[in-house]
């Protein structure tokens, strides 16, 4: 059993630092698209939804009042495309919604808190096929933490924190946990999506 030091983890950032990365993020994301002129921002449940939204307001917030309705920003739900599924199939559906005008020709940036296998976002570009057809799909994420299975690499990265296998990285963020911040731990990963990033 771990103990209690062990599930309560170590913070490795804190809100500043949160903070500080999704500026970091908006900006180069605004940089590498030469502007905000269609781009849409896919979530991915539960925790990219909300780090999409701040990411979007961030954009905002540099690009200025020309355009009033902002970049638009949606939710992507992977359950069913996992490769997993078969092994663990009592999941929750979580929503889908792809914003108005959808994501045609548009340039994606899918948004996640941790990269990790690379499953989650595998699944995510399966995910994308059935709802449109992008010009372009890029990866944010807050942390990477190593260890793909897959060969996928984020686009723009908040922090890249190396771990070991045996470690877990939790994101928290103030709309669900009531706090911003990421903690590694020794004890076991929590996915409410279901599963490794």
């Amino acid at each position: 059993m771990p103990a209690y030091d062990d599930l309560k983890g170590r913070e490795v950032l804190d809100a500043r630092d949160v903070s500080r990365a999704l500026s970091r993020i908006a900006h180069e994301i605004l940089e590498r698209n030469k502007g905000s002129a269609d781009l849409v921002l896919l979530g991915i449940p539960s925790r990219g939804v909300p780090l999409a939204q701040r990411i979007a307001d961030r954009i905002a917030g540099v690009e200025g009042p020309a355009d009033e309705a902002g970049v638009p920003v949606g939710s992507l739900d992977i359950t069913m495309y996992r490769d997993d599924l078969r092994l663990k199939p009592a999941r929750a559906l979580l929503p889908t919604e792809i914003p108005p005008g959808g994501i045609d020709d548009k340039v994606v940036v899918l948004v996640d808190d941790v990269l990790f296998s690379g499953r989650t976002i595998r699944a995510a570009l399966d995910a994308i096929n059935d709802v449109g057809r992008p010009r372009a799909v890029r990866l944010a994420v807050l942390v990477d933490r190593g260890h793909r299975d897959l060969p996928i690499r984020a686009d723009f990265v908040g922090k890249n924190l190396p771990t070991s296998l045996v470690e877990s990285v939790r994101v928290h963020v103030a709309e669900i946990d009531g706090e911003d911040s990421v903690v590694i731990s020794d004890a076991p990963e929590v996915d409410s999506t279901g599963g490794e990033a």
